[in-house]
């Protein structure tokens, strides 16, 4: 009678989130800061957030620009990476007014995972493959190690997308 030997090579996966309770917060906070702040009296700005994206309004581009301004300091304090959107140009708006969209990415487009497949290769770390599972990549390796540095070395490179690593099995 044969034996089958089971040999699972560690994991883990690459992913790219936004955490949407905290871009709330920092969407409700940057809102409330907006309606108190003097310099922003009478100019009707405001940050909506829908599923997909921030709209931000203001009367003047100046105001907008402000605005903008007060919404990077409370993502940056809620710890929401500012790669988490794509941000459109201002836009002019009924009445004068101005307008500018943040895009929310979530997931990694098969753009971004081609990049970040290659730069795993391009490592030249034996026996790591990297393969793309709908809007995540999945590293595998035979050893831990190799793992890790191939986590270490994509925290250091810049993909314009907040990376993640999450599921790490051995």
């Amino acid at each position: 009678m044969a034996r089958s030997y089971c040999f699972v090579m560690p994991t883990f996966d690459v992913v790219s989130e936004v955490d949407m309770q905290e871009v709330r917060n920092a969407v409700d906070q940057a809102n409330r800061e907006a309606a108190t702040r003097f310099d922003f009296k009478g100019t009707d700005s405001s940050i909506e957030l829908t599923e997909k994206e921030l709209v931000l309004s203001s009367s003047t581009d100046d105001r907008l620009r402000a605005l903008f301004q007060v919404l990077q300091e409370k993502l940056v304090k809620r710890e929401v990476s500012l790669k988490s959107f794509d941000i459109g140009k201002i836009e002019e708006a009924s009445r004068g007014s101005a307008r500018q969209r943040l895009t929310i990415q979530a997931g990694i487009s098969s753009d971004h995972a081609k990049r970040i497949n290659k730069f795993i290769k391009d490592l030249g770390l034996k026996g790591v493959s990297s393969q793309t599972q709908g809007d995540q990549l999945r590293v595998s390796g035979k050893k831990r190690d190799d793992l890790q540095a191939v986590i270490s070395a994509c925290k250091a490179e810049d993909f314009g997308i907040p990376l993640q690593f999450s599921n790490f099995r051995d």
